[in-house]
C-alpha cells in the first residue's frame, strides 16, 4: 500500500532538491475501469527562477505554463512534439513556475490495466519506462490538467513511498538548452529509467522540457 500522501510543505524547496526526494513515491490514478499506481524511479527538475531556459516557465505564465506557477501539489500535463502527453508536479513557492517531470515508474498496483493501455509493452520495464509510457500506463491525459495530486479526492494523487537506497544524477534527456545542469535524477540500477539520449542544437523559441513550449 502507498503511504501518506505527499504535504504541500514537502515541496517548497528548491526543485533539484524536492526532484530526487520524490522517487520512491507512489503516483495513483483511479478510473472508472480500475486503479493503477506506479513507483517513481526516474525524474527531471525544471526550476522556474529564471535560470533555466529549458523549463516551460521561463517565459513567465504564458497560457500553457500558467499551471506551473502553483499553487504546488498541482498536475502540469503538456503534449510533447504533437505526439505524447507528459506529466509533472508543480514545486516550489507559489509564482515561482518550477516543477518535476515524471520520466519513469515501476506499475505497483493495476499491472494488467497497465498492459492493456500499453499494449505494445513486451516487459514490466516497458510499461512506464519514459514519460509518454508513464502517462499512457497511468491513463494521464489532457483532462488531469491542474488536478491537486495531494487530495484524497482526486483521480490522481501523489503519496509517498519507500526511497531508494541509491540515487543517481546526470543530464537531463532529449533537451537543447541548458544541458549543463545535472537535473536527472534515478533510482541507481532501476531497470525503467531511461537511456540517455543528448538533445539537439538549440533552435530560436525552442524551451526544452522534452518538446517545444
Amino acid at each position: 500500500m502507498p503511504g501518506p500522501l505527499v504535504r504541500a510543505e514537502e515541496l517548497l524547496g528548491p526543485v533539484d532538491e524536492v526532484a530526487p526526494a520524490l522517487l520512491g513515491s507512489w503516483v495513483v490514478t483511479d478510473r472508472p475501469e480500475g486503479t493503477v499506481a506506479l513507483r517513481l524511479t526516474e525524474v527531471e527538475a525544471y526550476s522556474g527562477s529564471g535560470a533555466d531556459p529549458a523549463a516551460h516557465s521561463h517565459r513567465g505564465p504564458t497560457p500553457r505554463a500558467a499551471i506551473m506557477f502553483g499553487p504546488p501539489g498541482r498536475l502540469y500535463v503538456y503534449f510533447s512534439y504533437g505526439v505524447h502527453w507528459c506529466a509533472n508536479v508543480v514545486v516550489g513557492p507559489e509564482g515561482e513556475g518550477s516543477a518535476v517531470l515524471l520520466r519513469a515508474g515501476e506499475v505497483v498496483v493495476g499491472e494488467e490495466l497497465a498492459r492493456a493501455r500499453r499494449p505494445a509493452a513486451r516487459t514490466p520495464r516497458d510499461l512506464a519506462g519514459g514519460p509518454a509510457r508513464l502517462t499512457q500506463a497511468l491513463g494521464i491525459g489532457r483532462p488531469d490538467l491542474g488536478t491537486d495530486l495531494l487530495d484524497g479526492s482526486s483521480p490522481v494523487r501523489l503519496h509517498r513511498g519507500a526511497p531508494p537506497a541509491s540515487v543517481s544524477a546526470g543530464p537531463r534527456v532529449g533537451i537543447s538548452v541548458a544541458t549543463e545542469l545535472p537535473w536527472r535524477f534515478w533510482e541507481t540500477g532501476a531497470s525503467s529509467v531511461s537511456a540517455f539520449r543528448p538533445g539537439g542544437r538549440p533552435r530560436r523559441g525552442r524551451a526544452g522540457q522534452d518538446g517545444p513550449p
